[in-house]
């Protein structure tokens, strides 16, 4: 009686196959994944190939006229990522770094009130000197670490402050809330008082929905109270609101100067002890050592004191 054949041997799988796999869920495509590896497609095929036995997921499949990961390879993207930042920093951890030579898309997660006037800056300062390098920047949805443990961010820049030891924290400036309203309304010459603010509808920037915050309190102890006649999501938002009606609004310094006198905006000092927001850097501890993440970094920082 002949014995059944046993099974086949389970792929192996390399640093290179995981490569692999990274592009094709970057890119949703095998065309797309040779090009950013610099593969031919027929390879890039075969390494699909391998991918799915070694996963035993079909990893990708035809949705329509393109390709879809499946949910296996979505839950694993992110730990793929981790292990490939942890072994390109690994190698590389004592090499300089040629921004010249870098081919990489970085993805920060940012504030809008500070992806207004910090995107720009990061932008032009990466593009001048690292052409292969891509800014992704995604909002703020989900202030979660975990983003940042498994790879899925490598930056995230806002407002929050995390307390855990696995992740590196730097102050990037110091931000203040200004008041904003249109050049040519009813606060357009004065420098308001708190009980002239109250006089004026407000428009509240919150992606919580939230139409209360500090300046509330500040009224409420002064005997006064304000009319918050809209709540919209964003800062970006928000001054386009105010640009075209008489509200008063609340916005980041910063996105004031830069943006406010081509929208027709006057900003002003709010008369009350607001508190200030410390604007952060934040990463995984695991891309202390890894010289192009260290370089985006120092890059960041130099186009802010720029």
């Amino acid at each position: 009686m002949t014995e059944p054949a046993p099974p086949p041997a389970p792929e192996h799988m390399d640093l290179n196959l995981l490569r692999v796999f990274d592009a094709l869920l970057q890119d949703g495509s095998v065309t797309g994944a040779a090009e950013r590896l610099h593969l031919s497609i027929p390879a890039t095929s075969r390494a699909l190939g391998r991918l799915r036995r070694a996963m035993g997921d079909p990893v990708l499949v035809r949705a329509g006229r393109g390709m879809a990961p499946t949910p296996f390879a979505l839950r694993t993207a992110p730990r793929v990522r981790s292990l490939l930042d942890e072994a390109a920093a690994l190698i590389s951890a004592d090499r300089a770094v040629a921004p010249a030579d870098l081919d990489r898309t970085f993805t920060i997660r940012i504030n809008d009130g500070v992806a207004a006037t910090l995107a720009t800056a990061a932008v032009e300062a990466t593009a001048a000197v690292a052409p292969g390098v891509v800014l992704r920047f995604v909002a703020e949805g989900n202030e979660s670490v975990e983003a940042l443990r498994d790879g899925s961010l490598d930056l995230d820049i806002g407002v929050g402050d995390s307390a855990a030891p696995d992740i590196r924290t730097a102050v990037l400036y110091r931000e203040q809330i200004v008041g904003v309203a249109r050049a040519d309304g009813p606060l357009g010459r004065a420098r308001p008082t708190l009980a002239e603010l109250c006089r004026h509808p407000h428009v509240s920037a919150s992606r919580r929905g939230r139409a209360r915050g500090p300046l509330d309190d500040a009224l409420a102890a002064a005997g006064l109270h304000r009319t918050v006649a809209a709540v919209v999501p964003t800062f970006a938002v928000a001054v386009l609101l105010v640009a075209s009606s008489d509200y008063v609004g609340l916005v980041p310094r910063r996105l004031a100067e830069r943006h406010g006198a081509a929208l027709g905006l006057r900003w002003f000092p709010i008369p009350a002890d607001l508190p200030d927001m410390d604007v952060r850097l934040q990463w995984h501890a695991r891309l202390d050592a890894d010289p192009a993440q260290r370089w985006l970094r120092d890059t960041i920082k130099a186009a802010l004191d720029g």
